[in-house]
């Protein structure tokens, strides 16, 4: 983003990522091999919606202006195009982000499913799918989205992806695989094309500490089939204008160094190495960090996350090396980081 303060109110206004778990400013040394080979500044944050889904990290150069795709990017180009958003009521979603004034491409459109879904866009460009969700973790009554439910990624080889997102990441179940021009993509850009879609999810339930939190996901998966796609981010940096890598929590960053070498996709940042299994501190969150690529170069993150704030006010910190890993922590705990809500002035 090129001002993270303004980005994050947005993303507090549409989708509800009102609690901050960090805010930092730091160099990302570790990141040179995708930020040109030298280190950049930056001002980094990471908030959650306790409705349910997957957190937003907002990110800023402070030592660059952040660049745009070189050519405008279309439905199958390689990389992530639009991350998915739940909702309690897609209908209710679309005509409040309509009446506030928010970049609506076209109408409310069925998927594959038949379930009802829309496309908004962020003042930045980038597309995000709102899609029903069934499960929640807290009701907040003024809120009709949760946060990330999963990601659209464009690939060139559908069964090479097909493995890697079910060898490394656990989706191993298809929801549906179809081919066609498709009514809820025909008025996005390069959605008029014919194109094959893969919808995966996980069939065992989520865990982690934050797995109450973060609940289920979805990768969808796109191949162009009339074209030869571009990169999204040929020419750019990571921290550029858009979705830069996908990002998921892990426990055993060991364990999985070792599998992600076996099938192929060794990790080409590594903070535990880097540091010598000493965490990797972020401000107020500290833990390792870790990034393969996928067959087409998109970038995936993991998390093992080692220290989070409860409360900060109360300087209220938890210890999560003495938890256990694939347990969830307990509803309480999850429900107190409430107290670490960002909230707007109102006009």
């Amino acid at each position: 983003m090129r001002d993270l303060k303004e980005a994050w109110a947005w993303y507090r206004k549409f989708f509800g990522v009102d609690i901050s778990i960090f805010e930092d400013e730091a160099t990302a040394a570790l990141m040179s091999p995708y930020t040109g080979g030298k280190p950049r500044k930056r001002y980094a944050a990471l908030a959650l919606n306790l409705q349910g889904g997957g957190g937003f990290e907002i990110w800023q150069y402070k030592d660059r202006e952040p660049k745009p795709p070189e050519i405008p990017v279309m439905v199958g180009d390689l990389g992530i195009f639009s991350v998915k958003i739940k909702s309690r009521d897609v209908t209710a979603a679309y005509n409040y982000f309509k009446d506030v004034g928010g970049d609506l491409p076209g109408e409310i459109k069925t998927d594959p499913l038949g379930n009802d879904v829309f496309f908004i866009r962020d003042p930045y460009g980038n597309y995000f799918q709102i899609v029903p969700g069934t499960e929640w973790f807290r009701r907040e009554k003024k809120k009709l989205t949760g946060a990330a439910y999963g990601a659209i990624i464009g690939v060139s080889d559908m069964k090479k992806s097909q493995d890697f997102y079910r060898d490394i990441l656990g989706y191993d179940m298809v929801v549906y695989d179809k081919e066609g021009v498709f009514e809820d993509f025909a008025y996005l850009p390069g959605g008029d094309k014919f194109i094959r879609r893969v919808l995966m999810q996980q069939s065992s339930g989520p865990l982690g500490i934050f797995s109450r939190v973060f609940g289920p996901s979805q990768i969808e998966l796109v191949q162009a089939k009339e074209r030869k796609p571009n990169k999204i981010f040929q020419g750019r940096y990571w921290g550029d204008l858009g979705f830069i890598h996908l990002c998921f929590d892990i426990n055993g960053m060991d364990a999985l160094r070792e599998k992600c070498k076996e099938k192929g996709y060794p990790f080409t940042v590594d903070s535990q190495r880097a540091h010598e299994n000493n965490s990797f501190d972020m401000g107020e969150a500290a833990g390792y960090f870790s990034y393969v690529e996928d067959p087409d170069g998109t970038l995936i993150e993991f998390v093992e996350s080692h220290k989070i704030p409860v409360i900060k006010k109360l300087g209220w910190y938890i210890n999560l090396r003495k938890k256990n890993p694939e347990k969830s922590l307990p509803g309480w705990l999850l429900k107190a980081l409430r107290f670490n809500r960002i909230r707007d002035r109102k006009k």
